[in-house]
């Protein structure tokens, strides 16, 4: 026991040094590093000039997105780069109001759309190309929570956006006069 315990005090071992913890990498929580994406396509029996019209009149939103009970633009027209308007979203039973600026417009082709309310921010794009018989439009949504208080919502936006995608194209083709096709 002695030869034990005389190397164990011949060794450093048994001395006191400061206890080091593991360390964990130092990461920063960045809630504005991500956001949701929802995109869809569909084809609309109508020519891209017209679905663009359509698309471009603010008052014509709650005739095809669902969720908007209304819209009302807040700039002169026509429909431009810098464009503004309002919107009215019934969402999780809540009502929100939104300002919503136009990020493009590209007649016949291209309209992005941009929101922040209550703590989101919305841009929607919407992409026309010309197809037989009528347009292939191609959306997509991203959504992304402006505070980190806002970021578990985030995917909750999203899924009812993504939800939304097929009721709103389908409405769309209605408003134009035709029914939908995949």
């Amino acid at each position: 026991m002695n030869e034990f315990l005389s190397r164990i005090r011949g060794s450093t071992a048994h001395q006191r040094r400061p206890m080091v913890l593991a360390q964990s990498p130092i990461r920063q929580v960045d809630y504005r590093s991500h956001m949701r994406r929802v995109s869809g396509t569909g084809f609309i029996p109508a020519p891209p000039a017209e679905v663009y019209a359509f698309l471009a009149e603010p008052t014509n939103l709650p005739n095809w997105q669902e969720g908007v009970v209304s819209s009302e633009r807040t700039s002169p027209p026509p429909t431009v780069t810098g464009s503004t308007g309002r919107v009215v979203i019934e969402m999780m039973g809540q009502r929100v109001t939104a300002d919503t600026t136009i990020r493009e417009a590209v007649p016949g082709r291209r309209l992005v759309i941009a929101t922040s309310a209550s703590g989101m921010s919305v841009v929607g794009s919407l992409d026309l190309a010309p197809a037989e018989g009528g347009t292939q439009l191609t959306f997509s949504s991203e959504v992304k929570a402006e505070s980190i208080f806002m970021a578990p919502l985030e995917g909750l936006v999203a899924g009812i956006a993504e939800q939304n995608a097929a009721t709103s194209l389908a409405r769309l083709a209605a408003a134009l006069g035709a029914a939908p096709k995949a």
